[in-house]
């Protein structure tokens, strides 16, 4: 995203990709390129949209928009660093998933809204794509909510549980429940870091 909305609470904000994202999404769509996959769906933000835009040009399956998959709404933390929450309202923005499940975010969609938009299309999703390899491409947030759905997680837990930008998380689900068999996987962090290794 945007240099200036690093470390912000970006939400419904729709802003482009930085230089630096757009390096990012590259490295992404080189890694996943000869992956196959039955469906892709993606959030309508910008910033989204234009991670896809180096892997659409050798994929099959095109895109499809799925608005459920927004990021959740911040409300009055929208647009604020991480200094400005704490100074402001005197509340560590590292608590920011549970000021999200009890509604102590003024005018923010609270984790029981937010799930209500997801987990519906998520379960249609499951559904309709049986045993077949689907991506999704979204947001912190959202990602972290479709894992609370799936794992049987409280959505809180995964305040601990790092979202980088451009990063991979993969999710097997099965008829007696999902396993999750990688998170955070960035490729144009990771990848570089054990080429550096390897030298």
């Amino acid at each position: 995203m945007e240099e200036k909305y690093q470390a912000v609470f970006g939400g419904r904000i729709d802003m482009e990709l930085s230089a630096r994202g757009r390096k990012q999404a590259n490295a992404l769509a080189a890694f996943i390129q000869h992956h196959h996959f039955d469906a892709i769906y993606a959030s309508p933000m910008k910033r989204v949209q234009q991670t896809l835009v180096p892997l659409e040009a050798n994929r099959r399956a095109k895109p499809i928009v799925a608005p459920e998959l927004r990021e959740v709404d911040f409300g009055a933390w929208t647009g604020l660093s991480w200094e400005d929450v704490q100074t402001t309202f005197g509340i560590s923005p590292f608590t920011w998933l549970e000021q999200l499940e009890c509604a102590g975010i003024e005018n923010a969609e609270c984790a029981a809204d937010f799930r209500t938009r997801l987990e519906p299309w998520l379960r249609r999703l499951l559904d309709s794509h049986h045993r077949q390899q689907i991506a999704l491409f979204c947001h912190g947030g959202v990602i972290r909510m479709l894992l609370s759905i799936l794992l049987e997680w409280p959505f809180s837990k995964f305040a601990s549980i790092e979202i980088d930008y451009a990063s991979l998380t993969h999710v097997v689900c099965h008829p007696s429940g999902a396993r999750l068999q990688l998170v955070n996987f960035t490729p144009w962090r990771d990848l570089a870091q054990a080429e550096r290794k390897q030298q």
